[in-house]
């Protein structure tokens, strides 16, 4: 998979490349299969797709019901849509009876760019790690996002799954034997001076950031935290432990998203510096994707300069 490509793209497709192997998948959306890529299970499975209309709340109870029946629905919209306004009927319907319900919500971030605003969730990690028993996973790139769906058919209950609008580089296939596991982040690159740990874009950012770092003399793990939640408990501790500095990355909320979920972890059980870096506490605003990126800083020239405030801070 050489090249770029959405991980919404990615998605619609491995729903489709999977179809036979799983025919509990069922997928629904609610009126955005253009934009969220269902058209194409629509296309191929229309026996097997829903689209429930502008009826996010329902589509959700539909699914929890079918989950009821053995079955394993995907439900889609976009992130803005399903952790904030079907909030209630997740939380209710399919997490407190923990219901083999995966909810796909794409065009998470700042980067869907031209929508705005309104459009543009910075909130879903936060308020989706807060539902008990939910998982919360965001792949990095395309080869990741394949795995991450078949991870997601296989394990049982409630999930969350965050897609980007932008086409991004797909760079995980290129290392030998890379295995997507569900709560298990990925060591991209071994450092000694400061770890960056990131999710969905971010990570191929954290990438050229410790190529910015390098060459100034400072080395820089990069770790590929898919899972939001469960967190890798070990694997961050251990990064904090042999390089003293942490650095979180989202395109998202510093507020209760991996940021939040890393700063808990160490200040209980291994406190060193912990800088995070994606949106503050703001909401976004209409403009093209590198625009809007650029604008509030989810840049790796501005996630290199957080990695040496952190080293600063040990």
């Amino acid at each position: 998979m050489a090249g770029k490509i959405a991980t919404r793209a990615a998605y619609g497709k491995a729903i489709v490349d999977l179809a036979d192997k799983y025919p509990e998948l069922m997928v629904l959306d609610a009126d955005l299969a253009q934009a969220t890529q269902t058209k194409m299970f629509a296309a191929a499975r229309p026996e097997r797709f829903f689209d429930c209309g502008i009826a996010e709340n329902n589509m959700v109870g539909i699914a929890a019901g079918m989950a009821t029946c053995g079955l394993k629905p995907f439900a889609n919209t976009f992130a803005m849509f399903a952790a904030g306004r079907s909030y209630e009927q997740i939380r209710n319907s399919v997490a407190y009876p923990h219901l083999n319900v995966k909810i796909v919500g794409s065009h998470g971030g700042v980067s869907v760019g031209e929508d705005g605003a309104t459009h543009q969730c910075t909130e879903d990690f936060a308020l989706m790690r807060q539902i008990p028993g939910m998982l919360v996973v965001c792949p990095c790139d395309g080869f990741e996002m394949t795995q991450a769906v078949e991870a997601l058919l296989q394990y049982e209950g409630p999930a969350y799954l965050r897609l980007a609008r932008s086409a991004t580089d797909i760079f995980t296939d290129e290392i030998p034997g890379y295995r997507f596991e569900l709560g298990k982040g990925v060591t991209l690159a071994e450092g000694t001076d400061v770890t960056i740990i990131a999710v969905g874009i971010m990570v191929g950012m954290a990438l050229k950031a410790r190529e910015i770092l390098a060459a100034e003399g400072i080395s820089a793990r990069v770790i590929n935290m898919h899972t939001i939640k469960p967190l890798d408990e070990e694997l961050v501790l251990k990064a904090a432990r042999e390089t003293g500095a942490i650095v979180t990355s989202e395109e998202a909320s510093v507020l209760g998203g991996l940021g939040g979920a890393v700063a808990e972890l160490l200040a209980e059980n291994c406190p060193v510096p912990v800088v995070r870096h994606g949106v503050n506490d703001t909401f976004g605003r209409s403009g093209t994707a590198a625009a809007v990126l650029e604008h509030y800083g989810l840049t790796p020239e501005v996630l290199a300069e957080k990695a040496r405030k952190a080293i600063a801070m040990k």
